[in-house]
C-alpha cells in the first residue's frame, strides 16, 4: 500500500505562484506514473499533470501547459507541482495519485492510490 499526503494549498491571489507538494510513504511506487489531478466544484475530476520516471516524460493539460511544472524526488519520495500565473479557473481540490501503470494516462479512473487532496482557492 502507498499513502499520499498533498499540501501547499490555500488562498492565493490570481497571478500568484504557489507550490504544491505530495509526500509518499509505504511500498515503493517509483516505477509507476504519478499525477496531479484536480476537481473543481460541480465538475468532474481533471488530469492536470503527470510524470513518468520510467519513460522520462511529463504531461500537462492544455489549460496549464506553460504555467505549471511537475517534478519528482525519488530520494525524498515527493512530487511537486509549481503553479505559476494562477488563474481563477485553477481553483479546485488538487490530489496527487499513483497510476496503475508506468506510463501517464489522462483518465483519473486509472489511478489506484490517492492522497486526501489540498484545496487551492484563487482570489481576484
Amino acid at each position: 500500500e502507498v499513502q499520499l499526503q498533498a499540501s501547499g494549498g490555500g488562498l492565493v491571489q490570481a497571478g500568484g505562484s504557489p507550490r504544491l507538494s505530495c509526500a509518499a510513504s509505504g511500498s515503493t511506487f517509483n516505477d509507476y506514473a504519478i499525477a496531479w489531478i484536480r476537481q473543481a466544484p460541480g465538475k468532474e475530476r481533471e488530469m492536470v499533470s503527470c510524470i513518468s520516471d520510467t519513460q522520462g516524460i511529463t504531461y500537462y493539460a492544455d489549460s496549464v501547459k506553460g504555467r505549471f511544472t511537475i517534478s519528482s524526488d525519488n530520494a525524498k519520495n515527493t512530487i511537486d507541482l509549481q503553479m505559476n500565473d494562477l488563474k481563477p479557473e485553477d481553483m479546485a481540490v488538487y490530489y496527487c495519485a499513483v497510476n496503475k501503470w508506468e506510463y501517464c494516462t489522462t483518465n483519473p479512473k486509472t489511478y489506484r492510490f490517492w492522497g486526501q487532496g489540498t484545496q487551492v482557492t484563487v482570489s481576484s
